[in-house]
Formats: structure tokens, C-alpha cells, sequence
């Protein structure tokens, strides 16, 4: 068997940024005159898109949430996301990852995003980070109605990349999925595709009980071992 494609997921694995989406969070929770407990982000928003994460901790917290509502929260949130990004110097781009992805560039491989962020912010990290240009495939929050767990964005970025790429005949299982969360985990693995966990956001020997492979950093990665582990099989 031979690995064809690596699928990034984008928050906690690219970009060191859930610290700001959860300080996001809880403005917009004290905008719309709730308070803020601690423990919301990481039970309602952590590794699920905005659009699901929201509508659920605001209907947890007795909210009506009318796709109108979440649209303009959804909205608000992303305008101060960018705002903020932009306003960086330097972006809290992962060690490791650019060096990684130039890796898998020139070992052929294909690349893709598979994340509840959305498009916007994907693509400003992207291009501010000079990676763009080597991710064939992104599957935003916007292109899904469902949030990790649910596998639909992994499938959906397979099926763009055999589109794209007609005479690369990709299977689930000729993909690796790289993510730092447990939704995030069993999505890629409800797709039949094999994981390694990056323990960026949740202790190492949490992941190591579901994931394929676990690593500390980023910067552990190593690309040929993970070669070698296809073509050998995938666990």
C-alpha cells in the first residue's frame, strides 16, 4: 500500500490559535449577556466547526438559535479572528509544519485542509504562512452541514482530490490524517483513514488510546517513517 495524500486538519495543528477562538468565544458569550463558564469551550467548541459548536452551547444555555442569529454570530466572531490574525507580526504558525509541507511537496504528495474553520480564515493563515500554494483541496466549515466527529469532510476532501486529480484513484486508506483532538481523531477514523495524533491540545496518552500514531510536536513528524509504515501496512 502506498500513502497518496496527507489531510490536514487547521486549528491546533497549523495554527496555535484555539487560545483566541476560545477568548472569541467568550466575547461573543458576554456580548449576548451570558457568562462565561470555563469549562464551554472545551465541551461544546473544541475541534467542531463554529457553526455547530455555537448553535449547541447557546441552545444549552436556553438560547433560540435561528440560522440568522448564528449567521451574524458566525460572522462577528470571523471578522475579529481575521482583524486579530492581521494584526500579527508573526503568526503562531506550529514548528515544524512549513518544513513538513515542503516535505510532502516534494515527495509528491498530495495535500488537503480538512477543518471546521472557515474558508476566510483558512485561506488568510495559508497565504500568510506562504503554504497555499502547495494544498490542493480545502474543505471548509462552509462547504459542510455536519462538524467533526462526522467523517463527511474527509470524504468530501477525498472525493475533491480524485476530482481534481482523475488518475489518482484515491482510497481512504492511501491517506493520513494529521489532528490534535478527539472529534477530530474519530472523524478521520469514520472514514476509514489512518491518524496521527498531535498532542498540541490534548495530553499524549489520551491519543495514543485512538489514534494510529501519537507525537508530541509537530516537529516530530517524520515523513519517511510514516512512508514506511504504508508501505509496510496501516494499523
Amino acid at each position: 500500500m502506498t500513502l497518496k495524500a496527507i489531510l490536514f486538519d487547521f486549528n491546533g495543528i497549523i495554527i496555535n490559535d484555539e487560545p483566541l477562538h476560545e477568548r472569541l468565544i467568550e466575547q461573543l458569550l458576554i456580548e449576548e449577556n451570558l457568562r462565561v463558564k470555563p469549562e464551554d469551550f472545551k465541551q461544546f467548541c473544541l475541534g467542531r466547526s463554529d457553526r455547530i459548536g455555537l448553535r449547541e452551547l447557546l441552545t444549552h444555555r436556553g438560547r433560540v438559535v435561528t440560522d440568522e442569529y448564528l449567521e451574524q454570530l458566525i460572522q462577528r466572531k470571523t471578522k475579529a479572528y481575521c482583524q486579530q490574525m492581521e494584526a500579527l507580526e508573526e503568526l503562531p504558525i506550529y514548528s515544524g509544519v512549513q518544513e513538513f509541507v515542503c516535505k510532502i511537496h516534494a515527495a509528491e504528495l498530495k495535500m488537503a485542509v480538512v477543518s471546521g474553520a472557515l474558508r476566510s480564515e483558512i485561506e488568510l493563515i495559508l497565504n500568510r504562512a506562504n503554504i497555499a500554494e502547495y494544498f490542493s483541496v480545502i474543505v471548509a466549515g462552509d462547504d459542510i452541514t455536519t462538524s467533526k466527529p462526522d467523517p463527511e469532510g474527509y470524504l468530501l476532501a477525498i472525493e475533491r482530490l480524485n476530482q481534481q486529480y482523475p488518475e489518482l484513484h484515491l482510497h481512504p486508506s492511501e491517506c493520513l490524517a494529521i489532528e490534535d483532538t478527539l472529534p477530530g481523531i474519530h472523524a478521520a477514523q469514520d472514514a476509514k483513514i489512518a491518524v496521527v495524533g498531535v498532542a498540541h491540545t490534548y495530553p499524549l496518552h489520551m491519543l495514543q488510546r485512538i489514534a494510529n500514531w501519537s507525537v508530541d510536536h509537530f516537529c516530530d513528524l517524520e515523513l519517511e517513517r510514516v512512508q514506511h509504515s504504508y508501505e509496510l501496512e496501516v494499523a
